[in-house]
């Protein structure tokens, strides 16, 4: 099984931070959400070149993931 990572996505907004789409995913994969968190400011520097008046940026969980379900749901 594949291990669950953070990623950045940079976000192309039009003014005033709405109707904001993502641009590109940054390349780097980050162990832990804080760490993708702290590497906010410096990958939205490297980031200016995508063409929206205004950028931002959002950590997101990648990988696999195990989803947890109720095996003792009753039968309808």
């Amino acid at each position: 099984m594949t291990p669950m990572f953070f990623v950045m996505a940079i976000l192309g907004c039009g003014d005033g931070n709405t109707e904001c789409t993502e641009a590109r995913i940054v390349p780097a994969r980050y162990a832990t959400m804080a760490q993708c968190r702290a590497a906010l400011p410096d990958q939205l520097a490297r980031n200016t070149d995508v063409p929206f008046p205004m950028i931002g940026a959002d950590c997101r969980r990648s990988g696999a993931q195990i989803v947890k379900t109720d095996a003792a749901t009753p039968k309808g």
